[in-house]
């Protein structure tokens, strides 16, 4: 039993992308970008062994937020950095912040400690918003982290704004979140949505073009 159990984590594998930049207009002239996160694995960590997401920058500085004051004897990995002038127009930032944001869900992904982190989970394979991630997380929503990830359609609905006073690049950890969800939904008009092609087809094109060349603010 031993054996087939240690042959079995040997073959485990967590494969992650980070893609497909897309960039939505908000209230008041603001903009944000996300992107879209493909999952892929057969570890038994994850409830889901494949799944998609689309999230922000400032999501991704929450996460880490989270997950530095979960493991404090860690020293995690670090995002990009913030910058203002993040345009979709200019393909070497788009690629390096993709690119970025990927290194740093791989080391997260190969740190078994972090992986017992809900949060973690709901984040990568559920379309809840950070503050209802973190309610979820410690037990105030009406459903649980299984019924979060197991009820969520893994990618693709329209975006809702939770707040609109900070913009999409800011290291805040206010976001947007991602729009409808289990709960009911927050005040203000679906964002415009516009969803991948050929995910199954193409599941790890990391570096796809964006269609947008608007500069985000």
């Amino acid at each position: 039993m031993d054996s087939i159990l240690e042959n079995f984590t040997k073959n485990e594998f967590i494969s992650v992308c980070v893609r497909d930049p897309r960039l939505h207009k908000e209230e008041h002239w603001h903009t944000h970008v996300d992107y879209e996160i493909c999952l892929h694995t057969n570890s038994m960590c994850f409830r889901k062994k494949t799944s998609y997401v689309r999230r922000r920058y400032s999501e991704f500085v929450w996460l880490r937020h989270c997950l530095e004051q979960n493991a404090l004897i860690l020293e995690l990995p670090k995002l990009p950095p913030w910058n203002p002038f993040f345009s979709l127009k200019n393909t070497e930032q788009v690629i390096q912040r993709m690119k970025g944001l990927q290194e740093f869900l791989e080391i997260v992904l190969h740190t078994p400690l972090l992986l017992s982190d809900s949060r973690l989970h709901l984040f990568l394979q559920s379309d809840l918003s950070v503050s209802k991630i973190q309610r979820c997380a410690v037990g105030k929503t009406r459903y649980t982290v299984a019924e979060a990830i197991q009820r969520s359609h893994t990618g693709y609905f329209s975006r809702s704004e939770e707040t609109a006073s900070c913009d999409s690049d800011c290291e805040s950890t206010t976001s947007s979140g991602l729009g409808a969800s289990i709960d009911s939904a927050v005040g203000g008009s679906p964002l415009p949505f516009f969803p991948s092609s050929d995910k199954d087809v193409d599941l790890f094109s990391c570096l796809s073009e964006s269609s947008s060349p608007i500069t985000e603010r």
